[in-house]
């Protein structure tokens, strides 16, 4: 069975950061859960992560992130980049189906199975299916509004859920 779509995005605006996630999940073309929580605190609540993909997975690689986090004292860079070494050259690891976006105080990354640990230039990143359009969307409320990192993600993300499928409007969002 498949498990499709999701939508995570990480907003740092003003000094703040915040990362929002949608509730559901889906398996082929039927919603199974509406209220999933797809963005949750880890590290001692100093970090943000979220993913898109199967959920075992991506429990999985939070569990690995922190395991990092821990042997590399809380520095999310270390251990974004470890984490993704591993994921890539482990034969068990590489065939985990998620990306992971992490955030804590001042970086913000996209982590994946293929090696790759990104840092955003804008300081906004989407991932899943409706991750494109909720980033186009935050990128546009940063440039023409007055509003704050997580108002810039709930309206991001009530965007993304009326265009998205894959992607519905009872939004998690945690904050730094």
């Amino acid at each position: 069975m498949d498990f499709h779509g999701t939508t995570i995005l990480a907003v740092r605006h003003r000094g703040k950061v915040a990362v929002a996630g949608d509730g559901q999940v889906t398996m082929n073309n039927t919603v199974v859960k509406h209220t999933a929580k797809k963005v949750r605190r880890i590290y001692n609540d100093t970090i943000i992560v979220g993913f898109a993909g199967a959920t075992a997975d991506a429990l999985n690689l939070s569990e690995r992130l922190e395991g990092k986090l821990e042997r590399y004292n809380g520095n999310l860079t270390r251990s974004a980049v470890e984490l993704a070494k591993d994921w890539r050259t482990d034969k068990y690891l590489r065939r985990l189906e998620a990306l992971m976006i992490a955030v804590d105080s001042s970086r913000m990354f996209l982590v994946s199975g293929n090696g790759d640990v990104i840092e955003p230039d804008e300081g906004v990143i989407g991932i899943g299916s409706g991750g494109v359009g909720a980033q186009a969307a935050a990128m546009a409320l940063i440039k023409y509004s007055d509003l704050g990192a997580r108002d810039i993600v709930e309206e991001a993300m009530k965007i993304a859920s009326s265009l998205c499928v894959f992607t519905n409007d009872r939004i998690t969002i945690e904050e730094l």
